[in-house]
């Protein structure tokens, strides 16, 4: 009992971060490994751009954070299935919440992604809520998946294998900002437990 307690704990920790605030940075929405990161392109579905998908497993930190500032435009909750969320068609076809943020021309979308023992999706926010880049919005219970689907203003630094965190890896940055040397960087062991 004591070690189920224990894990339950460190399941649920939520350690501090600290956000890079340089404008037009997108970061990591969650920590996790990057299992893809592929175009997308325009259909009355979504928009073009580019997908970035993160893989959490049990022993990721499950908080979800926005990886820009921005005023949250749309909630949308989608039954589905609960497939290995580490599958590519999990982002299509399991039960999931898709967050759209914007700031000014701006539009990103977080998919919060329920996997085989992730039955319960937490999201804090609602459209009018404004976030900060790298503030918490909600969880994904016992192993999941987010993606962030990129808009194509946006060079993509991210690449499948790396390991992010959730609120500072920079996961790519505005054309305009493009120039300057900022890559995806690999995530430490996280060993806070609270």
């Amino acid at each position: 009992m004591l070690a189920l307690g224990g894990f339950v704990a460190y399941f649920f920790r939520d350690p501090e971060r600290s956000s890079p605030t340089e404008p037009g940075l997108l970061l990591a929405p969650a920590d996790g490994k990057i299992v893809a990161v592929k175009p997308l392109q325009h259909d009355l579905g979504q928009p073009a751009g580019t997908l970035v998908s993160t893989f959490l497993s049990v022993f990721d930190v499950h908080i979800n954070r926005a990886p820009m500032s921005g005023t949250v435009v749309d909630v949308r909750y989608q039954p589905g299935k609960f497939l290995p969320a580490f599958r590519s068609d999990a982002s299509d076809l399991n039960e999931q919440n898709m967050v759209t943020l914007q700031a000014g021309e701006t539009r990103v979308v977080i998919k919060q992604i329920a996997g085989v023992l992730a039955r319960r999706i937490v999201c804090h926010v609602k459209a009018g809520d404004t976030l900060r880049p790298g503030e918490r919005f909600g969880l994904i219970r016992f192993g999941s998946r987010v993606d962030l689907l990129i808009p194509p203003e946006f060079t993509v630094y991210a690449r499948p294998g790396q390991h992010v965190r959730g609120g500072e890896s920079v996961l790519a940055a505005a054309l305009s900002q493009s120039a300057q040397p900022i890559h995806a960087a690999e995530a430490r062991p996280d060993r806070t437990l609270a």
